[in-house]
């Protein structure tokens, strides 16, 4: 029997966890801890230890499918191809978009774009980073000039105080939360603010529970505090900042009073207090969020306030501090990175550059690309699908699940049945390739070789342990065979994902000093620009990325989510994730180990709400908003505040976002999945 172990990294969260996969006679049987993995140290969360166990679901795609007479049938791969090329090759640039994937490799993703912009010359690529966190893109670009968390998961450990807001990190990122808990067990305090007392606030020395969607006010109210206290780094606001003038005048405002702030959010004053004074007086503090802050109408305002709260206490530039976002899928950060937005080429380079255009014209050799203008987002898309049929007329999806990802599902499914030809490429037959014309099957991340970028910009080797099931193909491949048929052979003619990433480091400036040499064992951190640079796991240590070097304060006021409780809707809905399962359940539906934990989907009621409304807890209950109505079981607790109610959104039998809506922030085009108006009644017996 032959057995190896193959180190790779983890195809669930950004946290970027290391682990083996084991290897019996050619194919993936089990997976074991990789005692060195950087991030990890060889521990694993739940999905992580049961990583293996979707790969070997019966249910994975293994041959190219075509819907003739609303039927999939089983194509060769020619057909396929053949098939796609001639549709696409029907419509005009801007009729066409293509969906990139946080769940595929960087090199993967690179393509995906480059493929947009070469072959089909659209400007529509972009992916659901718009979903989770290009608020936190957007907002922290805005503030420091660079949109990624600022520090490396270790040296949270090293904070004296860490403020948690929106993001329940002990399940939704718990090697992670090892960091939080080595900093606690060393001395520091730990804030957390959240509607749930979630097994992250029952780790806090203090616990501020809220109404979902007030996040402003309590960093404003916060920073009031500090500022009448005397408290604020003045050395650092006027050495590294500027714009503080602004910010002041609008956070003393008598608004966000610890007075007013305890009344819009529900925080007692006193609690308010203390956490301004353990902030502000800390040697080093650290906030940490997730998509409780960007998931809004307000999400770009938020996370620039979370950057305002850690500019004035000077909680920048060093271990323990700084503002860090953590992402929510494998390689969301890497996917902005490599270009996968409509308004970026690969890191960062703005669309609309003349001077970035023509580089990536010259890099690709070709004659022309997209047009320089910003393209559509995946929200605008679904909306100009829904609104305007006929203007977008054929998708590319890759590894994306918008039919239980995106919001209010039933808009989402009548834009995408108006589209005239649907090509989705996964390692399922997902909610959404059940719509397609074309589906293609797909490696997973077990199958194949490649790099993914970390929460904290830390890139980290793929490696391929086993060969995919029957025809099915690597990403990347795939693309360039289509690359290829469309008429770029030259520019699609990569042997491997080691040649794809050689590309991306020279037209990427923050990855230029990478080469998968490098890479292993323990990965590099961006931006790291060249050969000999050792990578920067925390970044705006003298300076920040703009161009005079200063931090900018942005004067915010709070706003109400974008729909609020009403006689008809009297409650606020939330929804999130739990440790067991993973956004759409794509894979860990398939994972028996991880399922049983955790099978069905349900609404957390406050229990005095409960004996209001008259609900025992694991009733069958109707919930309802404005976009429809899902039967779920009951979960009665104390442990959510009233007025607010929790569902988790992995279950297509109860989806969340059957009820959440489109509501966009103005400026990222993210969804308020945290908030929105829900009523909840008993089912009538028949």
């Amino acid at each position: 029997m032959d057995i190896k172990y193959v180190s790779t990294t983890c195809p669930y969260c950004g946290t970027g966890c290391g682990f083996n996969l084991v290897v019996r006679n050619g194919k993936v049987f089990d997976v074991a801890h990789w005692q060195r993995a950087p991030v990890n140290g060889g521990k694993l969360c739940p999905k992580g230890r049961y990583a293996h166990e979707f790969i070997k679901s019966p249910d994975r795609l293994t041959k190219p499918l075509i819907k003739k007479d609303g039927e999939f049938v089983e194509a060769t791969w020619a057909e396929a191809y053949d098939l796609i090329a001639e549709k696409f090759r029907s419509y005009k640039p801007a009729e066409m978009a293509c969906l990139s994937s946080a769940r595929a490799s960087n090199e993967e993703n690179y393509l995906m774009q480059k493929f947009a912009r070469v072959a089909l010359k659209t400007p529509h690529v972009d992916h659901c980073a718009r979903l989770c966190h290009s608020s936190t893109v957007a907002g922290l670009a805005a503030v420091f000039g660079s949109g990624a968390m600022t520090n490396s998961i270790m040296d949270i450990a090293d904070s004296r105080c860490i403020f948690v807001l929106g993001s329940n990190t002990f399940e939704q990122h718990p090697l992670i939360a090892r960091s939080i808990v080595r900093a606690r067990q060393s001395g520091a305090k730990v804030i957390v603010a959240d509607p749930r007392n979630t097994p992250t606030a029952r780790q806090a020395d203090l616990y501020m529970p809220f109404v979902s969607g007030t996040d402003v006010a309590v960093l404003n109210g916060l920073m009031q505090e500090i500022i009448r206290n005397g408290w604020e780094d003045k050395e650092f606001i006027a050495r590294r900042t500027k714009d503080f003038g602004k910010l002041k005048e609008a956070v003393m405002k008598d608004a966000y009073s610890l007075d007013n702030v305890s009344k819009t959010t529900g925080i007692p004053v006193e609690s308010l207090r203390t956490a301004a004074e353990w902030i502000a007086k800390a040697e080093a503090a650290a906030l940490i969020y997730s998509m409780g802050i960007t998931q809004h109408t307000t999400g770009v305002d938020n996370v620039k306030s979370t950057a305002n709260l850690m500019m004035l206490t000077g909680n920048l530039g060093r271990p323990g501090t700084g503002v860090n976002p953590l992402r929510g899928q494998n390689n969301v950060q890497g996917a902005c990175d490599m270009g996968c937005l409509p308004n970026v080429y690969s890191g960062y380079q703005k669309v609309n550059d003349e001077a970035a255009r023509k580089k990536m014209i010259d890099a690709w050799g070709v004659e022309d690309i997209a047009e320089g203008r910003v393209g559509y987002t995946v929200t605008e898309m679904i909306n100009i699908l829904a609104d305007n049929p006929g203007e977008l007329k054929a998708m590319y999806i890759m590894g994306e699940n918008p039919m239980l990802s995106d919001p209010d599902l039933r808009h989402v499914e009548e834009a995408l049945k108006n589209l005239e030809f649907l090509v989705v490429q996964d390692i399922f037959l997902t909610e959404t390739a059940e719509l397609a014309d074309v589906v293609l099957p797909a490696a997973c991340y077990a199958e194949k070789d490649g790099t993914q970028t970390n929460t904290e910009r830390r890139v980290q080797r793929w490696k391929k342990a086993q060969q995919a099931p029957g025809e099915a193909k690597e990403d990347w491949q795939i693309i360039c065979d289509l690359g290829a048929k469309m008429g770029y052979p030259e520019q699609f003619a990569f042997k491997g994902p080691e040649e794809i990433f050689n590309e991306v480091a020279a037209v990427t400036p923050s990855y230029h000093g990478m080469s998968y040499a490098r890479l292993d064992p323990d990965g590099l951190h961006w931006p790291c620009p060249t050969a000999e640079h050792p990578g920067t796991p925390i970044l705006h240590r003298e300076k920040f990325a703009m161009p005079d070097g200063l931090g900018v304060f942005s004067p915010i006021e709070w706003k109400p989510p974008a729909e609020v409780p009403d006689a008809e809707y009297p409650y606020v809905l939330t929804t999130g994730r739990v440790i067991w399962q993973w956004h759409t359940g794509t894979m860990t539906r398939r994972s028996w180990s991880l399922e049983k934990e955790a099978p069905t989907g349900w609404i957390e009621i406050n229990t005095e709400d409960a004996r209001e409304l008259g609900i025992l807890d694991n009733e069958v209950v109707r919930a309802s908003t404005r976009r429809g109505s899902i039967d779920i079981l009951a979960r009665v607790t104390p442990e959510i505040i009233r007025g607010v109610m929790f569902i988790p959104f992995h279950y297509k039998e109860c989806a969340a976002n059957l009820l959440t809506h489109n509501a966009l922030d103005p400026v990222a085009r993210i969804p308020e999945y945290k908030a929105c108006a829900v009523k909840v009644e008993k089912i009538a017996e028949v």
